[in-house]
């Protein structure tokens, strides 16, 4: 093909101006939409702090949180007196004092009292007390403490796994994930960790705890009544409801109270929202004072966060699954509101103008010009949000309004029964999980798509 001479060049440019002679804005849209994006950017970043943040932020706490999301610790004390040693257990530990696990050996004198305790920590070491002399093990290294009233000595130079801030005072012992050993002056604190969820089904004041899947099989189907009055399979049943670390029973009301809160929430809204639209539509109701009266009272509950309107409802009601219905209906029928008569508005009056050219009276136009444009539309969206609300009632359960929100609040604020948060995330997410596929299979057939 002969090349384009510079004459042919000129003449198509000038033919089409608007191609060729394009303003510079037109021209560099992209690279100054990029260029803008880049700036906001590095604003944000500035702004934020963001390396500051992500410089001091205490990684090893973050982790150790995730860690006891599936894990759990046994937190036994050696006290060392003048009487010899004892073992013991947290005040408020879940865990019988004669709980001897395989991981802690006892020594004994013929009178019964302990004169060693060796706390195995599976391939990461050991640790062994005896009298006021501690010995520590992790793979080839051994460190050996010597306790007076009022001092920790180590025996030569500490290893990296150990840590003592000032001579004399306690000792840390890091063995990695099998736990940490704390060496006081008085006292050996364990902390041993260990894969899962500890007492999940059974607690410890169930006939059932301690034993095997087996035994516990065996005593379902075959074996003596614990309870004369009820089954074993009964007793268990009440034993993992009513379980003192777990509380399944409370977790589950809580979820279904929850579960409640939307739904109610939602329906309310909705048989509210319905009506109301009709005289927010400008198509519908002609007179402009009802519709911008109607329009700003969906904004003003719009405009509240549901939060907010769970706050104040708590304060009203005083805390409960009332507060969180009414937050969720007043923030929903503003939304269900705005969406419903904006649907509305741009439904096709050809329909309408059929019903009406026949002498129908306007109750039937509405009924038969309008419903059948807007029904299915309006469902999907109130069926959206039903799922949606699931969500958003745990979290304003958390400010008092009920639910399990609040029950995993708690469980958060106490900074340490992390594994049950994760259990109840996990029958959050799970719930979420039916509701939106429940949702979207009503949402399609509603929308003829099924």
């Amino acid at each position: 093909m002969a090349s384009l001479s510079t004459t042919d060049v000129a003449a198509i440019q000038a033919r089409y101006p608007d191609v060729f002679a394009r303003p510079f804005l037109k021209r560099f849209t992209g690279l100054l939409v990029a260029a803008g994006v880049a700036i906001y950017l590095i604003f944000a970043w500035w702004l934020f702090s963001a390396s500051a943040v992500l410089t001091n932020a205490n990684w090893g706490i973050a982790g150790a949180y995730l860690a006891d999301w599936v894990t759990y610790e046994v937190r036994p004390d050696i006290e060392i007196g003048a009487d010899g040693l004892e073992v013991t257990l947290p005040r408020f530990s879940p865990i019988p004092d004669d709980y001897t696990p395989g991981w802690l050996k006892k020594d004994a004198d013929s009178s019964g009292g302990l004169t060693a305790v060796t706390v195995e920590l599976g391939a990461a070491g050991s640790v062994h007390v005896e009298g006021a002399t501690v010995t520590a093990v992790r793979g080839d290294e051994t460190i050996v403490f010597d306790l007076a009233e009022g001092s920790v000595t180590p025996r030569g130079e500490l290893p990296a796994w150990a840590e003592q801030r000032r001579p004399g005072e306690k000792v840390l012992l890091a063995f990695g994930f099998p736990g940490n050993i704390e060496v006081r002056d008085d006292e050996v604190k364990v902390r041993r960790r260990f894969w899962g969820w500890a007492n999940f089904l059974f607690d410890t004041n169930s006939p059932f705890w301690g034993k095997s899947a087996g035994e516990v099989t065996s005593l379902l189907f075959s074996g003596e009544r614990i309870d004369p009055n009820r089954s074993n399979a009964a007793v268990a049943w009440n034993n993992i409801l009513n379980n003192s670390e777990w509380q399944h029973g409370d977790v589950w009301l809580k979820l279904l109270q929850t579960i409640v809160m939307a739904f109610v929430g939602t329906v309310l809204a909705t048989l509210v929202a319905f009506p109301l639209a009709f005289a927010a539509a400008r198509n519908i109701t002609g007179n402009l004072l009802v519709n911008q009266v109607t329009k700003r009272f969906f904004d003003f509950l719009r405009s509240v966060d549901m939060l907010i309107w769970a706050l104040f409802f708590t304060r009203a009601f005083g805390p409960g699954p009332l507060a969180g219905i009414s937050a969720i209906f007043f923030t929903d029928t503003g939304t269900f509101g705005k969406l419903y008569s904006e649907t509305l508005e741009n439904i096709d009056d050809k329909q309408r103008e059929g019903i009406r050219s026949v002498g129908a009276s306007p109750t039937v136009v509405q009924r038969y010009g309008v419903l059948p444009q807007v029904l299915p539309v309006f469902l999907s969206q109130s069926l959206y949000f039903w799922e949606s609300n699931t969500r958003s009632a745990t979290i304003i359960g958390a400010v008092g309004a009920g639910g399990i929100g609040l029950k995993l609040w708690e469980a958060m604020r106490t900074n340490s029964d992390w594994e049950n948060v994760a259990y109840m995330v996990l029958l959050i997410l799970l719930v979420v999980f039916v509701f939106d596929n429940i949702s979207g299979f009503l949402r399609r057939r509603l929308m003829g798509r099924a």
